[in-house]
């Protein structure tokens, strides 16, 4: 069977973010044109960040897709590990702040920053 694979930034059982893999079935369609099921959305938007942009630690509100139209993005992680992004790629956006959690900035969440010469400009769809 034929797969994509989605990326996704998730909250781990310590309360961490965390990067893994997922195939996502392209079981619909024909042999030429390969589809998966239709996900709902909740809306989508646009973002500039420029040169120079960086975050602080936070955590996704809500789970929301994030393609990298143009620039590069990069996630860093606790513990220092960190992914760049550039266009054409994406991830799945789902580390939300455990439930009954008080935010701790040494604990969960990512920091996202604009990398290279050029501003970074996302395509967010809400999950």
């Amino acid at each position: 069977m034929t797969t994509f694979t989605r990326t996704v930034l998730f909250t781990d059982t310590d309360g961490r973010a965390r990067f893994r893999e997922e195939a996502l079935p392209l079981a619909q369609g024909n042999p030429q044109s390969m589809l998966s099921e239709v996900f709902a959305s909740g809306g989508f938007q646009l973002r500039e960040s420029p040169v120079g942009f960086r975050s602080s630690f936070h955590c996704t509100g809500a789970p929301q897709w994030v393609f990298i139209l143009s620039g590069q993005m990069e996630i860093g992680l606790q513990g220092g590990t960190s992914r760049i992004f550039k266009p054409g790629e994406h991830f799945y956006s789902a580390d939300v702040l455990p439930e009954g959690a008080l935010f701790d900035p040494q604990v969960h969440g990512h920091w996202s920053q604009q990398v290279g010469p050029d501003p970074l400009q996302t395509l967010f769809v809400r999950g």
